[in-house]
């Protein structure tokens, strides 16, 4: 599932992107969701191998702004407001929000001066840093230095600017801080309209229509007023098929018509009534008097004269305005006045930080020097890094650490159209042959738990009598093997069977990334199945080429993984026959229908037993062997406060990345 995620009050977010983030969690195991890779759009679960921007030789479609959508003539707003019989729908502020939830918890045990003397080693200490340390700013903005930069890390680079072409986690993070929209989701997945940019929200009585009414104060950065003409242009640009946006089209796709009826009144029609269709208005913005005039002539948004110049000098909305990029290092952005300035009145809340660096550093030992030395401010850890290189004082001079849950859960994924794995009883043999002791003990430290499919069980669709965790069985996945035809029938100390009229031994590759969790990893897999037999061989390998194996299914096994959406429909993207990121064949005809129900249905509770449902279907018919769910470990440094965590981690959700703030006299 494609994701933007939230992080200043307000911001761009598309949650189908972020989170599903398949490899592109992946691509470190367990470290970053800030890769360079594509975070494909029709992730509905996470980020996975992109299929984002097209090849440079792909012939040019002919332009027919949004000839992708049936024609539809919307009614007279008359005709819409008498009919609709309108429910509202809450309009908030995240920051606000994220108030209330913290004023529901305990009051932390601890100053935030006496947690940073602390170091992060139990779990009682992780909980009273967590605590101290992610208290907001006072709501007035006392006490807060607005003059403070922070400098972020990510692993991969920012390809573009123009939020269309996003297709990266680093792109929809460049936009959530850059960026203007109308909807967003606290910590629980609740959804909001953001009150920096919509005044009401409206949804219609049988669920087919949502009306905003927007705010008359928001603009963009080239001083022109952002408009619901800019999403009505955005929407048909979108669904323009010679405009190959498939990142942030996935979703959008699902709606009917989105018509501007003036400059304010913003009104979205839906193809049905589902419970999903708060989350496809996720709209990418872009400004319609720049882009009518020259999307026309160049539908790739990348190749003319006046799109590379907006790459570099792009026309914003949100918080931030970009004020220099050294591609493949670093982008910088600088606090736009006029966000939240207008006619000489502060009319929203001023973002903390005057300047937001984001630094790549694509090795995350470099990262963590980087860390220490104090050239950037914050970065995810390495289950490595948490337990044997952060725990100095050359580490606690600068810095402090903290975890929380995060639903993030890693596998290997077996294609069934391959002749080794199209047999259950196989795959079932595969999940039997894992040491997980070794695993989750040597090779993650002990800081992860064991997985038990694809939903987390802390996720309200987990099952309430869900599978319990393998253990290593060698002897079963033997006896499996042999049911479905695996011997040794020559007496090499192979497994060979007969398949379309020839013997063949059993070896397979599995890949990899070239990660040191990932590589070691598969590498336990390879001596396990040794023990049965089998021969895998361990590819590790770059993860634009995983990329494209996995999305062309050229694979026999493959090592990923899935962040969450903030629904369990995203997964059908990944589990449902065909889908675009069901990258190893499945396809189960009961998991479909689930899915299909899933999707129509507005009670929680059924919805809960039908995902539950799912769940089990999948975990019987193993098209992944699961391995461990990763948490979110994060190192920070110490000027900074305000950061706290979801199951998309601290920055997947509203405010995200916009609650961190720097105190007048931090250390």
């Amino acid at each position: 599932m494609i994701l933007r995620c939230p992080t200043t009050p307000g911001s761009y977010l598309r949650p189908t992107l972020c989170v599903p983030l398949l490899l592109t969690l992946l691509a470190v195991v367990g470290c970053t969701s800030s890769s360079s890779t594509d975070t494909p759009a029709a992730d509905k679960a996470g980020a996975a191998p992109g299929d984002a921007a097209a090849e440079d030789d792909a012939p040019a479609k002919p332009f027919k702004l949004a000839d992708l959508l049936e024609p539809f003539d919307p009614p007279p707003l008359e005709e819409v407001d008498a009919n609709a019989n309108w429910q509202d729908r809450p309009v908030r502020d995240g920051l606000q929000v994220m108030r209330e939830l913290l004023a529901e918890q305990p009051a932390p045990e601890i100053t935030a001066a006496e947690a940073l003397k602390l170091k992060n080693d139990s779990p009682e200490n992780n909980a009273k840093m967590r605590a101290a340390l992610g208290r907001l700013a006072p709501k007035d903005g006392s006490g807060v230095d607005h003059n403070a930069s922070v400098t972020r890390h990510v692993g991969g680079d920012l390809k573009s600017t123009n939020p269309l072409s996003a297709s990266s986690v680093t792109e929809f993070e460049y936009g959530s801080l850059t960026m203007s929209g109308i909807l967003a989701f606290d910590k629980n997945f609740d959804w909001f309209a953001t009150s920096e940019t919509v005044k009401s929200w409206q949804t219609s009585e049988d669920k087919m229509v949502d009306k905003f009414v927007l705010r008359d104060d928001v603009l963009w950065s080239d001083g022109t007023p952002v408009t619901a003409h800019d999403y009505e242009y955005s929407f048909k640009a979108i669904m323009t098929e010679a405009v190959v946006v498939p990142a942030v089209r996935s979703g959008v796709d699902e709606l009917k018509w989105v018509k501007a009826y003036d400059d304010h009144t913003l009104v979205i029609f839906h193809k049905e009534s589902l419970p999903t269709n708060t989350e496809n208005m996720q709209i990418s913005l872009i400004p319609k008097h720049i882009y009518e005039k020259t999307i026309p002539a160049d539908p790739t948004l990348a190749r003319s004269k006046e799109h590379s110049r907006l790459e570099d000098d792009p026309v914003v909305a949100g918080p931030y305005k970009l004020v220099k990029r050294t591609r493949g290092q670093e982008f910088v952005l600088e606090r736009r006045e006029d966000y939240y300035m207008h006619n000489g009145k502060q009319v929203r809340d001023k973002p903390y930080f005057k300047t937001v660096r984001v630094k790549r550093i694509e090795d995350f030992n470099t990262a963590l020097l980087a860390l220490k030395s104090g050239d950037i401010d914050q970065m995810e850890l390495r289950p490595e890094q948490w337990v044997t290189q952060t725990n100095g004082d050359d580490f606690y001079e600068n810095n402090t650490k903290v975890y929380d849950t995060e639903w993030v859960e890693f596998h290997f994924i077996w294609n069934v159209e391959s002749p080794f794995f199209k047999d259950q009883r196989v795959r079932w043999a595969m999940t039997y042959a894992v040491d997980y002791e070794e695993l989750l003990e040597t090779i993650c430290y002990g800081l992860y738990e064991q997985s038990r499919g694809n939903y987390h069980p802390d996720a309200w669709m987990f099952p309430k009598d869900g599978p319990e965790p393998v253990k290593q069985d060698l002897e079963k996945a033997q006896d499996l093997l042999a049911e479905a035809g695996w011997e040794d029938t020559d007496g090499d100390g192979i497994l060979d069977k007969e398949i379309n009229g020839r013997r063949r031994q059993f070896e397979f590759t599995l890949t990899t990334y070239t990660t040191e969790t990932g590589i070691k990893t598969a590498t336990l897999m390879k001596e396990c199945l040794d023990l049965l037999g089998i021969v895998c061989n361990v590819k590790p390998t770059e993860f634009t080429v995983m990329q494209e194996k996995s999305r062309n299914h050229e694979f026999d096994a493959m090592m990923a993984g899935w962040g969450t959406g903030t629904d369990p429909f995203t997964n059908q993207n990944i589990f449902g026959t065909d889908e675009g990121r069901n990258y190893g064949n499945y396809s189960s005809k009961r998991v479909d229908e689930l899915f299909e129900q899933g999707k129509r249905e507005f009670d929680r509770e059924k919805r809960a037993k039908i995902y539950a449902d799912i769940h089990m279907q999948l975990w019987e018919d193993q098209p992944y062997t699961w391995l461990f769910y990763r948490s979110s470990f994060y190192g920070f440094n110490k000027k900074l406060r305000g950061y706290n965590f979801s199951p998309r981690g601290p920055f997947g959700y509203s405010p995200g990345f916009g609650s961190l703030w720097v105190p007048d006299a931090a250390p």
